[in-house]
C-alpha cells in the first residue's frame, strides 16, 4: 500500500539547518549551510549515499542499511521549487531519485527527464494534487516528501503524511530552521499525536519513526489523584 513518508535530520534541539540564509553571500558561505552541512553529516561517508550519488567508497554501516531501504522504499518524490532548483546542478545528468519526481511551485516548467529514471513535473496546482499525481506513479511504492522544511511542514499542516523518520543528530545548533514550528497552525489546545514505530540509535545519530495518527485535542488529566469518593 503507497504510503506518504519523510526523512528529515534534525539537531537535537530541533534544527534542521542554520538561520536562513538572505544575504548576497553564496550559500555554501551561509550559516544555513554550516547548520544543514553538520546535522547531515552521518550521511557522507555511509555507502548506500555515495553509491547511489555516483561516490566510491563508503562505510558498510547501520546508518548505510537505512539510507538503502529509504532509497529502495520511494516510488516517487514530492518536494519543492527551492530545492529542486538548489540541487538541478549538482546532481548532474543521472539525479540519485530514480523515480518520477513532483516539484511543487507556482511557475510552470515543462518535465525535465533525466538519466536513470528520474523526471522533475513540476505541479502548480498545490501540494495535494502533486501527492495524488505521485501516488498514482509510485507503483504501489512509498510517495517520499523530498523537502525542503517548508513543503513538508505544509504537508503535515494538511494531514497528508502517514510516516515521519527524524534523523536526530547529537549537537544543539541553538538557532536555525526548524520544522515543527508554529507554522503547522495547532490551536492553543492542540497536538498532533504520533506512535513511534521504530527507533535505531548509532553513534552519529538516532533514527526515530514515528506514524503520524492526527489532529488531537489537548486534555488536562487528574495528575495521578484519585478521584473523590461517591458518596450515597
Amino acid at each position: 500500500m503507497t504510503i506518504v513518508t519523510a526523512q528529515m535530520s534534525v539537531s537535537a534541539d530541533g534544527y534542521y539547518a542554520g538561520p536562513e540564509h538572505t544575504g548576497p553571500q553564496p550559500w555554501l558561505d551561509s550559516t544555513e549551510a554550516a547548520g544543514f552541512f553538520r546535522v547531515t553529516r552521518w550521511v557522507i561517508d555511509a555507502e548506500a549515499w555515495r553509491q547511489r550519488l555516483g561516490f566510491r567508497g563508503g562505510e558498510q554501516s547501520t546508518n548505510s542499511q537505512i539510507i538503502a531501504e529509504t532509497f529502495a522504499a520511494a516510488g516517487a518524490y514530492v518536494m519543492g521549487r527551492r530545492m529542486a532548483d538548489g540541487g538541478e546542478i549538482p546532481w548532474g545528468d543521472e539525479p540519485p531519485f530514480r523515480a518520477p519526481v513532483f516539484v511543487v511551485t507556482h511557475r510552470a516548467r515543462e518535465t525535465l527527464h533525466r538519466r536513470g529514471g528520474t523526471s522533475f513535473t513540476y505541479v502548480t496546482s498545490g501540494v495535494a494534487d502533486a501527492i495524488s499525481q505521485a501516488r498514482a506513479a509510485a507503483n504501489g511504492k512509498n510517495v517520499a516528501i523530498a523537502g525542503g522544511g517548508t513543503l513538508l511542514r505544509e504537508v503535515i499542516r494538511l494531514g497528508l503524511l502517514d510516516e515521519l523518520e527524524l534523523h536526530v543528530v547529537p549537537v544543539i545548533l541553538g538557532d536555525g530552521m526548524r520544522l515543527l514550528s508554529p507554522e503547522l497552525g495547532l490551536g492553543g489546545q492542540e497536538a498532533i499525536e504520533l506512535t513511534p514505530a521504530r527507533v535505531i540509535a548509532t553513534p552519529d545519530v538516532t533514527h526515530v519513526r514515528y506514524k503520524i495518527d492526527g489532529r488531537r485535542p489537548l486534555v488536562l488529566d487528574n495528575r495521578g489523584q484519585d478521584p473523590e469518593p461517591v458518596t450515597a
